[in-house]
């Protein structure tokens, strides 16, 4: 290309003398010709080398040639619109869905969590499952040394063999008392028919001892006959009483003795229960974990050993603030963000709202009516429950920071109707 550029500048400019500038007019126009045609194919060949004519008088253009400003302006209006445009459209989401969206990052993963305890004292000989491993209702976790309680229940056992020995001697005793009011009966019986044939026989002594038939001696007989028969009927009687008595006081002793028996079953079944508490059982379906004590341990009764998490029933606290609950109500369904698994959302609703905020169930509630005072928004715990097919999954542990976004566009007209404060607020789920 340089040598062609150099080739049309000598025949542009030729440096002939005048001697020669006639003689070579025809053969120069002709070279002329031949290297303009050879320059037109080499810049067909590379257009981007194709260098500017200096035969051609158009100025040449700069590579790094600034936009005009008529371009700048229609970028400008062109963002500005673009940014017009999506804050309309916020402007209308906001208005036509977002605003019934009341979210909340103060919201957690709780469960009724469950503290296992010792009922009896003892060491520990054996901590069955392994830590935070799911255990079932009824399954044993702990086991306390029962060598002193297997010993207080075969000694409950043997009291209660002996008092039952003690009440069936007792009842052969009321038998034998039985048999004596019989026999006290039979004799007051003969006594008392001893005791009618004497006073016949005084009787007739006396009329014979009136007519003068009998001696005075024998009518005496008779009359001592009388008498020592009416005081064996006293005995008679008495001895029959005695006996009846003795059969009541009998069988009281052995009502007695077996109220004793029924304590001692009652000490024996409490010696059992002791021993069954050396088995520490799950209470409910949950994941074992927080363990505090080690094989070996000496416990005391009610100390804590460990906690049991129930991960299939968990649910969410979540903490609105007091100017966010205008429009909650339960039943509206609400969105779950946790954040240990980004972007994954769970579904859940709104079962119920905190009868009072959570500064009135801390041990030293705040006063207001003394002191300073500083007005600060209060925040109430918004029960969300989780469906249980979700629950049963074990992703959601308790304690996990939650993300909780209510949908408040069904069930929340009543909020948005009411105005007078005297009015009934109807606040229930539909």
């Amino acid at each position: 290309m340089a040598v062609a550029r150099d080739q049309v500048a000598r025949v542009l400019r030729p440096e002939q003398g005048p001697e020669e500038s006639e003689a070579g007019l025809d053969g120069s126009a002709a070279l002329a010709e031949q290297l303009r045609t050879h320059v037109v194919e080499e810049a067909k060949r590379h257009p981007s080398e194709t260098p500017t004519a200096p035969s051609m008088e158009k100025p040449a253009a700069s590579p790094a040639a600034a936009p005009k400003p008529g371009k700048r302006k229609v970028l400008l209006i062109g963002i500005f619109s673009l940014l017009a445009l999506a804050a309309a459209s916020y402007g209308a989401y906001y208005a036509l869905v977002g605003r019934f969206y009341i979210s909340t990052d103060d919201a957690y993963v709780r469960a009724n969590n469950t503290i296992l305890g010792a009922r009896v004292a003892g060491h520990i000989t054996q901590i069955a499952p392994g830590d935070n491993t799911v255990v079932r209702k009824g399954e044993v976790i702990f086991r306390i040394d029962d060598g002193d309680y297997k010993i207080a229940v075969d000694a409950a056992r043997t009291r209660i063999a002996t008092q039952e020995a003690t009440i069936a001697r007792i009842g052969r005793q009321v038998t034998a008392q039985v048999s004596a009011v019989e026999q006290a009966q039979a004799n007051l019986a003969s006594a008392e028919a001893g005791l009618k044939r004497a006073g016949l026989d005084y009787d007739r002594q006396q009329t014979l001892n009136t007519k003068g038939f009998a001696s005075h001696a024998t009518f005496e007989q008779s009359e001592a006959a009388r008498d020592q028969g009416a005081a064996g009927v006293k005995a008679a009687q008495a001895a029959y009483d005695n006996a009846r008595d003795m059969v009541e006081v009998t069988k009281a002793q052995q009502a007695e003795a077996q109220t004793q028996l029924a304590e001692l079953k009652t000490q024996l079944a409490r010696a059992e229960r002791d021993l069954e508490f050396t088995y520490v059982r799950a209470p409910v379906d949950g994941t074992f974990g927080n363990r505090m004590v080690n094989v070996g341990d000496y416990i005391n009764v009610g100390q804590r050993l460990a906690n049991l998490v129930p991960l299939d029933d968990v649910f969410i606290d979540a903490n609105f603030k007091e100017t966010q609950l205008n429009r909650i109500r339960p039943g509206q369904p609400v969105t779950i963000s946790v954040d240990a698994y980004g972007h994954r959302k769970f579904a859940g609703i709104v079962d119920s709202i905190s009868p009072a905020a959570g500064s009135v169930f801390t041990l030293l509630p705040p006063d207001n009516a003394t002191g300073n005072f500083t007005k600060i928004v209060q925040r109430l715990p918004v029960r969300i429950k989780v469906p249980k097919d979700v629950a049963r999954q074990n992703l959601l542990r308790a304690g996990m920071s939650v993300y909780a976004t209510v949908d408040t566009n069904k069930g929340a007209d009543d909020a948005d109707n009411t105005t007078d404060l005297d009015s009934p607020l109807m606040i229930h789920p539909q």
